[in-house]
Order: C-alpha cells, then sequence, then structure tokens
C-alpha cells in the first residue's frame, strides 16, 4: 500500500517539548495560515465551539509572573522550584495559542461533541504548525483548569480552557518515541 502525503504528514507528528522551542516563532501571516488549517475540523451543528487566544512577546512573561503568585495562592507551602517552573511555563515557545471551548449547554449537540471539537482543533493546529516546519506540544498542566487563570484570560461563561499549544522553532532533534500497535487496540462487535 502507497504512503500518501497526508497519512505521512500524520505518521511524523510530534510534539516537541516547550522548553525545546525558541525563535523564531510564527509571524501573523503564517499563524494565521495555521488557525485556516486547525478550525477544518468536524463540528456538528456548524457552532464553531472553539475560539483562539494568542499569548506572545512580553505577554508571555506577564502570564508566567501571574501563574507563579497564583502557584503560592493555591500552595503557600509550594517549592521555590515549583514555583519557578510556572514563572517559566510560557517563556520558551515564542507563541503559546490557547484553544478555548465556547461550550453552548442546552444545544441539540451535546457539550460533549463541542468539546471534542475543541480538542480536534487543538490537535490541528498541532499538525499546521508542523507541516510549516514548526516545532509544538500541547500542553495544559493547572492553569488550564484554575478559575482565577480564566479569569484573567478574558474567558466568559461557559468557556474554558483545552490547550495550550506552545509553537516555536525547535532547538533540538526530537527523538522518536514507542506508539501503540493499532492490531492490539482494534477489536471487532460481533452480534
Amino acid at each position: 500500500m502507497r504512503t500518501l502525503p497526508a497519512l505521512q504528514a500524520l505518521d511524523q507528528r510530534r510534539s516537541v517539548p516547550s522548553m525545546q522551542l525558541g525563535e523564531p516563532g510564527p509571524d501573523e501571516a503564517t499563524l494565521l495560515r495555521m488557525l485556516a488549517s486547525a478550525v477544518r475540523v468536524p463540528d456538528h451543528g456548524k457552532l464553531v465551539p472553539f475560539r483562539f487566544l494568542r499569548i506572545h512577546g512580553d505577554a508571555r512573561h506577564a502570564l508566567g509572573a501571574f501563574l507563579a503568585e497564583r502557584a503560592v495562592q493555591r500552595d503557600p507551602d509550594a517549592p521555590p522550584h515549583a514555583v519557578e517552573k510556572d514563572r517559566q511555563r510560557f517563556s520558551h515557545a515564542p507563541v503559546v495559542v490557547a484553544v478555548i471551548a465556547r461550550l453552548q449547554s442546552g444545544h441539540k449537540v451535546p457539550e460533549q461533541e463541542q468539546l471534542l471539537t475543541a480538542g480536534c482543533a487543538c490537535f490541528a493546529l498541532l499538525q499546521a504548525a508542523q507541516a510549516l516546519d514548526f516545532g509544538a506540544q500541547w500542553l495544559t498542566a493547572w492553569m488550564a483548569y484554575d478559575a482565577e487563570v480564566a479569569r484573567v484570560l478574558g474567558l466568559a461563561d461557559g468557556e474554558r480552557i483545552i490547550g495550550f499549544i506552545h509553537i516555536g522553532t525547535p532547538l533540538q532533534d526530537v527523538p522518536e518515541r514507542d506508539r501503540p500497535d493499532p492490531r492490539q487496540l482494534l477489536t471487532d462487535w460481533v452480534p
């Protein structure tokens, strides 16, 4: 069976750790091109249950300073190295895109499907970044689930962070890792 370029792109996808991402990041036109691909996800009801929030430049460091403060608020006994890790989380990759789910409760399309659509946008953005020769990593951590972080980032009611997509130029090659064998994951339903 021949391997098509689209399958090769999927087969070669790998995350580049955010600490291994540096300048340059995507410029405005390149990021918009990535996002044009990222929005082409399954979307029942055409709800577009997601949006993007770019965090770049000095905003990354301001967010890191806030995260360090918030980490101490959440755990006054947090070790200094953990607080410093939170301060530096957004300092490595030149561009971070927060993918935010905009869930419509009570809609005929269940919230779970809306959430999955937003997750697909994260994956599609990873693929688009790699297709344009950038590295990327999808991260969450505690800040994706913290109400105060959501407030500071300007999220509205019904919105939640699905992931922070860190995008930049890989500073080193990322080795391949073991992947699951699809034969071990596939079963047949027999009535």
